[in-house]
């Protein structure tokens, strides 16, 4: 009995000081963002990053890779090795972001220039099969008239990725038999073109003549057949 009258005070005495311990770890004092403080000189609570500090994961050391550009002009090779994996990557991506304007296979028909919005030009004309591939990825990044930026949707790699993937379509509806390895055959038509994310078959675009206008236009003269 007395030791149970001895123990009581005690056991009292620590609940009240472990619930105000609990109360002062619930109710910290904090600044909400912007707030003033009188703490610093500056009188801001937000304290400036370190000199020198780089978010994690964004050092950002190869401007190449960041920009597509060499000095001011574009560059025209890949930052990282061409695998069938990138360009798997770069197809997926492809058919999310750029299908809806430039079409399956970047003839500029895709299905936005229907409802209003002004038709892109074909990746097939000659000026972008000349392009350097660091223009594409330049205008994925920054836009070009019409076409906003989608350096916030879409990462630089994924962005190398499309580019890669917009070069091989490029090659896939522009060749010619002089692009056949040695000991190889083509076909003299191809008549589909297949979506390797999906398996579906989509149409290849017909020869436009020695000429081709901005968006991909027959301009020869020769009678169509």
């Amino acid at each position: 009995m007395r030791n149970a009258r001895t123990i009581l005070p005690g056991a009292l005495a620590l609940i009240f000081v472990t619930a105000a311990c609990r109360i002062d770890m619930h109710i910290q004092p904090y600044y909400r963002p912007l707030a003033k403080s009188d703490f610093f000189a500056d009188g801001r609570s937000a304290r400036n990053p370190v000199d020198g500090t780089v978010a994690r994961g964004d050092l950002r050391e190869d401007s190449y890779l960041y920009t597509g550009k060499i000095g001011n002009n574009p560059g025209d090779y890949m930052p990282f090795p061409v695998t069938q994996d990138v360009l798997n990557r770069g197809h997926e991506r492809f058919n999310v972001y750029c299908t809806p304007c430039h079409g399956r296979v970047g003839d500029g028909n895709g299905f936005i220039p229907t409802r209003g919005l002004k038709q892109p030009p074909s990746y097939h004309i000659e000026r972008l099969r000349k392009a350097p591939i660091g223009y594409f990825f330049d205008v994925m990044t920054n836009g070009f008239g019409v076409m906003q930026d989608y350096s916030a949707q879409v990462a630089p790699r994924d962005r190398w990725a499309i580019a890669a993937y917009i070069r091989a379509l490029q090659l896939s509806q522009n060749a010619t038999s002089a692009d056949v390895p040695a000991g190889q055959k083509m076909p003299s038509e191809a008549p589909e073109f297949r979506d390797i994310g999906t398996g579906a078959t989509l149409p290849v675009l017909k020869p436009r003549g020695e000429e081709a206008g901005e968006n991909g236009e027959n301009t020869s003269k020769e009678e169509p057949k």
